[in-house]
């Protein structure tokens, strides 16, 4: 019983024990926290800045945090307003000096904007120097007036915002990336332009050297008017020998241009040695022949030369049973149209007759040995006769070739895409030009030019050979037949380019206007249309009377 009672005894003296200690462990805990707080406000009370505002720098030890929260608690909320304004003000003054020395190290010293950028710079300066604002802001340890800050505030904020607007204005002066990317659109929306100048240009180019000129079409009204108003003047003369002596130089002229024929038979005349052996045949279309032989008649061909005009209709073994084109037409015309059915035909004077009447030349003049073959846009300047004593070796077709390097080779023309194409035909071969061509008709008749032509226009039905007009045809039934001549003889490109050398055209025996700035229109270049107007006959009332703008 006794060893049971001091059992129990000594168990409650732990307990007392335990007690005591953990209420001394809780006093020991709270003084040593209310020491840390005491240190702590001394060092934040001992360390107080004497330094104005302004131009403070806290301190980087460890206490900045809690000196920082405690300064924002108990300092006037104007005064931090203030040091916000004054750190926008000094931040953009930074930048924009540095703009105005990257100015100047790009040796812009002089520019208006290095100026700018200088007085901005002295602006902002010169805000805080004002004397209201240095005492009441600056200068003073009191309070601040909120009216004045404001005042102050706006004045930072407008030279901030001009700051603002002039390195934006800047920026790319100095932003090489920027300067590249600015050029590279630059250069991008030009040529978005150009390309749409080019197009519109081309197609309103196109579509007026397609239309008939008032101009021309008041010449033939004024001409067939002539006619009925005196219908005894202009009976038809009988043909003459002339016309089928194969000893006389012949030329071939086929359009419905009165003036531009009228251009080709006076040049052509004018510079030749013996006119009186030069015979001219002209063939129109049944809408001018009329007009055409008037003209002639009431301007004959001077110097003897000889003229004789007839129409395409008078050829009659020229219909649809014999040429291709003409039975290609008709079977265009007489389908019905619809969404699969689409012309293929564009250019109505690619695939006129008239324009293919080349193509039947031994045909049309059945008698004659040699003939020369001249468009009606060109205009000759020397004696021809050379022509004929041209040795052409054998060849068909003399022509002076256009090639140079990769371009106006076979590849332009034809579609070598096509098998039939691709056997016959080098890609590479040079093309050459009409304009101004010697053929020899006998050498035609022999090989059978025409039969090989209205072989390849039916097989060309469907336009997969080649696109249309006639040198691509001209190109393959003169393949290996051509002889290419001087190019002294032939000077192409016055109808669409305008940096031809004027040696080359001077020394030229004739000028060519291919492309669409006919010398007739109004569109043609200034430089080369004088060569052209000098042989119009200028002197004919009609041609005062229709404003040719000669």
């Amino acid at each position: 019983m006794a060893v049971a009672v001091r059992g129990n005894r000594g168990a409650s003296n732990f307990g007392a024990f335990n007690l005591r200690s953990f209420f001394s462990y809780r006093i020991f805990i709270s003084a040593l926290f209310s020491l840390l707080f005491i240190a702590t406000l001394s060092v934040i009370f001992t360390t107080n800045p004497t330094t104005p505002h302004h131009d403070s720098a806290l301190p980087t030890t460890g206490n900045a945090y809690v000196r920082r929260t405690f300064l924002t608690l108990n300092s006037d909320p104007l005064k931090t307003r203030l040091d916000l304004i004054y750190k926008q003000a000094s931040d953009h003054i930074t930048l924009v000096n540095a703009y105005a020395a990257y100015a100047r190290k790009l040796k812009l010293e002089m520019s208006k904007q290095l100026k700018m950028f200088d007085d901005l710079a002295q602006n902002f300066s010169d805000i805080q120097m004002k004397p209201n604002y240095r005492e009441t802001l600056f200068g003073s340890t009191g309070p601040l007036d909120e009216d004045v800050l404001r005042q102050f505030e706006k004045e930072v904020k407008d030279r901030v915002k001009t700051a603002r607007m002039m390195i934006v204005e800047s920026k790319e002066n100095y932003d090489n990336q920027l300067k590249i990317q600015k050029l590279k659109d630059t250069i991008f929306a030009v040529n978005e332009l150009l390309v749409k100048a080019k197009k519109n240009g081309a197609f309103a180019s196109s579509i007026a050297a397609r239309s008939i000129p008032k101009s021309l079409h008041c010449l033939s009204m004024r001409l067939v008017e002539e006619k009925i108003s005196h219908p005894e003047k202009y009976t038809d003369d009988e043909p003459k020998a002339e016309f089928e002596d194969p000893s006389l130089y012949h030329y071939a002229i086929f359009s419905d241009n009165i003036i531009a024929v009228s251009v080709v038979v006076r040049s052509v005349v004018k510079n030749a040695e013996e006119p009186w052996k030069h015979v001219f045949h002209i063939v129109t279309d049944r809408m001018n022949l009329a007009a055409m032989k008037v003209w002639f008649k009431m301007r004959p061909v001077e110097r003897g030369s000889h003229i004789e005009i007839k129409a395409v209709g008078d050829f009659t073994f020229l219909n649809s049973s014999y040429v291709p084109l003409l039975r290609q037409h008709e079977s265009v015309n007489s389908q019905k149209p619809s969404s699969d059915n689409t012309i293929k035909f564009k250019n109505p004077k690619d695939t006129s007759l008239l324009n293919h009447l080349r193509f039947y030349l031994p045909e049309m003049f059945p008698k004659l040995w040699k003939i020369v073959f001249l468009e009606d846009d060109v205009v000759v300047q020397k004696d021809l006769t050379g022509l004929w004593r041209i040795d052409l070796d054998g060849k068909v077709n003399g022509a002076v070739e256009t090639c140079f390097g990769s371009f106006h080779r076979f590849t332009h023309y034809l579609n070598f895409s096509n098998p039939l194409i691709k056997e016959k035909f080098n890609p590479k071969a040079c093309a050459w030009s009409y304009g101004i061509n010697i053929f020899d008709l006998d050498g035609w008749r022999s090989e059978k030019c025409t039969e090989e032509y209205n072989y390849w226009q039916n097989l060309n039905e469907d336009g997969s050979l080649w696109s249309g007009g006639t040198l691509p045809p001209g190109l393959v039934i003169f393949y290996s037949k051509t002889k290419s001549l001087d190019r002294s003889w032939h000077v192409l490109g016055l109808g669409y380019n305008p940096s031809i050398s004027m040696d080359a055209i001077n020394n030229a025996a004739v000028i060519h206007y291919n492309g669409n700035m006919k010398p007739w229109l109004d569109i043609a270049m200034n430089q080369y249309k004088g060569l052209w107007t000098k042989y119009v006959d200028s002197d004919m009332e009609f041609v005062q009377v229709c404003n040719f703008g000669l």
